[in-house]
């Protein structure tokens, strides 16, 4: 009996398929030389490749080949004449096998945006980009087109990958484009741009989690500073009440070839690997005491020329890759051995040394823009090199050089280039930053002030502001002796501006560090355009000059100069409609679907939070990015209505990978309004890491409470504390174990 169940139900089965016209297939489906794949329910690779040699290893984009549609989400239909319907949650493809490439007359997609269906067929007209990054800002004074990103208002985007080396064994390897002739992918959303962003992590791997302190205050500037004199910088950032996580040793930290003060083809040696003793007469006895002081140490670097007769390690290097004939090796990134070789002798003796992370400087295309013998460009291929090589002895990759094109999300963080000190560059930087992440630079670390121009006070406060919400609060400046970009001297109101911004990074540090985990999780930008989270409402297109900033901040930084002794100046604000929006200094109430002209003081810039959610963040730390959170802050303003809202609080090492094997911990912090009453909770956390602290303590911030309002932790009448200078009123627990529950009541 039951075996004869079992076969009428396969019966009835077969006759189902054969009644509607159902096939199984597998993915990727083979048609003859024809290969489509289905990555994601938004995304297609498309391959036409003579003899079926299609192609399976990685390239520098299509980095990652382990993500495939699940054959259950997807149906195929034969629907006669070689032609198949095939769907997926988000897509209706029809595609008639006809034996040629895919194209316009054998492939339709159908997909949903703005409620209508549409067509995407592998033409790649497209008219409705809305922006991504470029490869530099050097020697742009002013807005200059952005490249493509993946979102657009047409609801697509292509990638053609069919040129591309190949990745075999870890390296590349140019491949065979005389049989491979097609390799495209289709990016199909509609208004789903987070989706758009999660398929890019889906085929070219997602954005790693960065090493903490990158994410921190920055030093540069191209001097040539004594060991002293660096020591005296850290000392002023201290004394001063500034800040300071990084500093880097521009090109003065080594020598140059003495004998022509030129490199390989008569350019400027900017390049070298050798200490300058005269000014930094023991390098590690300087790095040693960086560190004591709590500051990491990173190291330009040009290695366009390789090592050079000059170098103190020359013959060793030169023995070591086994040349004898007398002639000085070129830089050769082509060449693995070379690479490996150059590694061990330009940088691991530095490395030896104490030093933290290299700059990779200028090797933008200039000289070498092609890897010799390949497709990839020479700072795309460098960038990937580099990266590797910093992920040593467990640590995360540490890159920070320009941005190298698509799949170059995969080595953050970017350096934007040497920019113009001017009013334009800032308001420009504003808007790169905020399109860069729909190509993939999710972190932009700009020359905060300019790198060449006048000295203009005022407009490296208001980049400051910008800078505070950006991935990494870093200055930097050109030789120039009119230009240096330490915040305390440039005039008292100045440096009391931007004291005030450099303390508003420091606090905010487990925001940006949770959002930056938010980012490797689901590719969406830690910087995001307004139409990334708002996208339905058409407002959210055309708002250039402000961001979200994470989930719950939205800022509108202004580039303009201001007027009067307190140089007020204005910048337009949209406010997204189903949100109500707090001023971050002022408390003020803004509600949603409206546009504002907000003006500010120097000291103050448009920065709102988001209603009915807990903003995290700490007390000011001089080393925002390595203090250990002890106490937690949590700013809170009232939602527009009931609310249920939860952020998540990451916390790890900050250093090493042991993430990847679930070496972090969570914790919810949840906001729930019902009337006027609102309650904060700090569930358990979840995980444990190396160096976890087993308590802490809590400050509840409650600017938007009236003085003497009512609150109750865990239960008991607790007391509250109105600062009569800020409004903001306080609530202390004392510190408990992360495990345990802690909730705290109020009526708004």
């Amino acid at each position: 009996m039951n075996k004869l169940i079992k076969y009428t139900i396969i019966f009835f089965s077969v006759l189902s398929a054969v009644c509607t016209g159902a096939v199984e297939r597998s993915n990727p489906m083979v048609f003859g030389n024809n290969r489509l794949s289905i990555i994601t329910p938004t995304l297609l690779r498309l391959e036409y490749a003579e003899g079926q040699k299609f192609i399976d290893a990685p390239t520098l984009f299509a980095y990652d080949r382990s993500s495939m549609l699940d054959t259950a989400q997807i149906t195929v239909k034969e629907l006669g004449g070689d032609c198949y319907e095939i769907t997926t949650p988000a897509l209706r493809i029809w595609y008639h096998a006809d034996g040629l490439p895919f194209s316009t007359s054998n492939l339709n997609v159908f997909f949903t945006l703005n409620g209508k269906e549409k067509k995407f067929t592998n033409r790649f007209i497209l008219k409705n980009n809305l922006g991504g990054p470029i490869e530099t800002l050097d020697r742009v004074t002013k807005e200059i087109p952005m490249n493509d990103g993946i979102l657009s208002r047409d609801g697509w985007y292509m990638i053609d990958d069919e040129r591309s080396d190949l990745l075999v064994d870890g390296w590349i390897e140019p491949r065979d484009t005389r049989s491979h002739l097609q390799d495209q992918y289709c990016f199909i959303y509609g208004n789903d741009y987070r989706a758009a962003l999660a398929s890019l992590g889906a085929i070219s791997g997602k954005v790693p989690m960065t090493r903490k302190y990158i994410h921190g205050v920055w030093y540069c500037r191209y001097w040539d500073y004594t060991a002293d004199e660096f020591l005296d910088i850290i000392r002023g950032y201290d004394q001063n009440d500034f800040p300071l996580d990084n500093i880097v040793f521009d090109m003065g930290w080594h020598t140059n070839d003495a004998t022509t003060g030129t490199g390989h083809n008569g350019h400027l040696n900017w390049n070298g690997y050798t200490w300058n003793r005269e000014l930094i007469p023991d390098p590690k006895a300087l790095i040693d005491s960086c560190h004591a002081r709590g500051v990491t140490v990173s190291l330009n670097d040009h290695p366009h020329d390789g090592l050079r007769p000059h170098e103190e390690n020359y013959t060793e290097f030169i023995k070591a890759l086994g040349v004898s004939d007398g002639k000085t090796p070129l830089f050769n990134p082509a060449d693995s051995f070379y690479m490996a070789t150059f590694f061990d002798y330009a940088h691991r003796p530095s490395e030896d040394m104490g030093v933290d992370f290299w700059w990779l400087d200028w090797q933008q295309n200039y000289l070498y823009p092609y890897v010799p013998g390949h497709r990839a460009t020479t700072l795309q291929w460098l960038n990937e090199l580099y990266y590797r090589d910093s992920m040593k002895k467990g640590k995360r990759g540490a890159g920070y050089s320009r941005w190298g094109g698509w799949g170059d999300h995969r080595h953050p963080i970017q350096f934007s280039g040497d920019a113009q000190s001017n009013w334009e560059i800032l308001a420009f930087e504003v808007k790169l930053t905020a399109c860069s992440g729909q190509g993939g630079c999710y972190y932009w670390a700009h020359d905060i002030g300019g790198f060449r121009g006048n000295p203009n006070p005022e407009l490296t406060a208001r980049w400051t502001q910008f800078g505070a919400l950006s991935a990494a609060l870093r200055v930097h400046s050109t030789k120039d002796a009119r230009l240096d970009r330490r915040p305390w001297i440039s005039g008292e109101r100045e440096t009391k501006a931007m004291r005030r911004m450099y303390h508003l990074r420091s606090e905010l540090m487990p925001y940006i560090y949770s959002s930056v985990w938010q980012t490797h999780n689901t590719m969406v930008p830690l910087n995001r355009s307004m139409f990334i989270d708002y996208g339905s409402q058409k407002e959210s297109f055309s708002q250039p000059q402000q961001f979200t900033f994470g989930d719950i901040l939205l800022a509108a930084p202004i580039t303009s100069p201001g007027e009067g002794p307190d140089k007020i100046a204005s910048q337009k604000v949209w406010f997204p409609d189903g949100e109500v929006w707090y001023d971050f200094f002022t408390h003020e109430k803004q509600q949603g679907d409206a546009t504002r002209q907000i003006a500010k003081s120097l000291d103050e810039f448009p920065l709102y939070v988001r209603g009915g959610w807990i903003l995290p963040m700490q007390p000011y730390t001089p080393r925002p990015a390595t203090e250990p959170l002890r106490e937690l802050v949590m700013r809170v303003y009232p939602a527009a209505s009931d609310a249920d809202n939860s952020f998540e609080l990451y916390e790890d090492d900050g250093l090493t990978l042991e993430y990847l094997d679930g070496r972090y911990a969570t914790t919810q912090l949840r906001y729930t309004q019902t009337g006027n009453k609102a309650c904060v909770t700090i569930e358990p956390t979840s995980g444990t890491y190396n160096g976890q602290l087993k308590s802490r303590a809590y400050t509840l911030q409650l600017p938007a409470a009236a003085p003497g309002t009512q609150v109750k932790v865990n239960g008991k009448k607790a007391k509250t504390v109105t600062d009569a200078a800020t409004g903001i009123t306080t609530v202390k627990v004392k510190s408990a174990p992360v495990q345990r529950r802690t909730t705290i009541e109020y009526e708004l």
